[in-house]
């Protein structure tokens, strides 16, 4: 049975399921050019395009992903997006995608956020392992994978094709069920 779209706190943000009425904010979050270029696989540049966008993310229904919007606990405000997608029960592994709006990019936002996407999936789904990939070129996305618990295991040459067309080399980095890692969602 595959787990239905659930909201999951995490002190000073919460993982909520994407609603239809976020489509302006992922349109102006995703046409930011650092995101455009490490984060839009869609090309979401319209307003239709961002309501497409919204829709795939808010449907959980195949049991390979689960996609949140990042929100600020007390304001509500659209900070971010954390999923756990290409889930695969039969090798009990899945991995770990995300951004976040400029104005918190730096500020720890978007560790908590995958932290706690992290604890769910371990708590909730078959899997015991997680993976983060990035761009060797992107160290924000780096910084995100130390706070969040993840090991850096290698790298992946030229595996990836970002918005700007060019084939990237990544940093592969995974996170155990059974890692002793800090809570980050108790963290202000």
């Amino acid at each position: 049975m595959e787990p239905l779209p659930v909201e999951v706190p995490a002190g000073t943000v919460l993982l909520r399921p994407w609603r239809a009425g976020d489509a302006d904010d992922v349109r102006a979050a995703l046409t930011d050019p650092a995101t455009d270029l490490w984060s839009n696989p869609g090309r979401v540049r319209t307003r239709e395009d961002a309501e497409v966008w919204v829709a795939r993310r808010a449907e959980w229904s195949s049991g390979t992903q689960a996609t949140w919007a990042v929100v600020g606990t007390a304001t509500r405000e659209l900070l971010g997006s954390v999923s756990l997608h290409a889930i695969d029960v039969a090798q009990g592994n899945a991995e770990v995608g995300y951004w976040a709006v400029p104005a918190v990019r730096g500020r720890g936002v978007v560790a908590v956020a995958v932290d706690a996407a992290c604890r769910w999936g371990f708590a909730t789904l078959p899997v015991d392992r997680v993976e983060l990939v990035h761009a060797v070129d992107n160290p924000a996305s780096g910084r995100v994978a130390v706070k969040a618990g993840f090991t850096l295991e290698g790298r992946l040459r030229r595996s990836h094709r970002y918005g700007d067309g060019v084939k990237r080399d990544e940093l592969l980095w995974a996170r155990l069920a059974g890692d002793d890692v800090p809570d980050l969602s108790t963290r202000s």
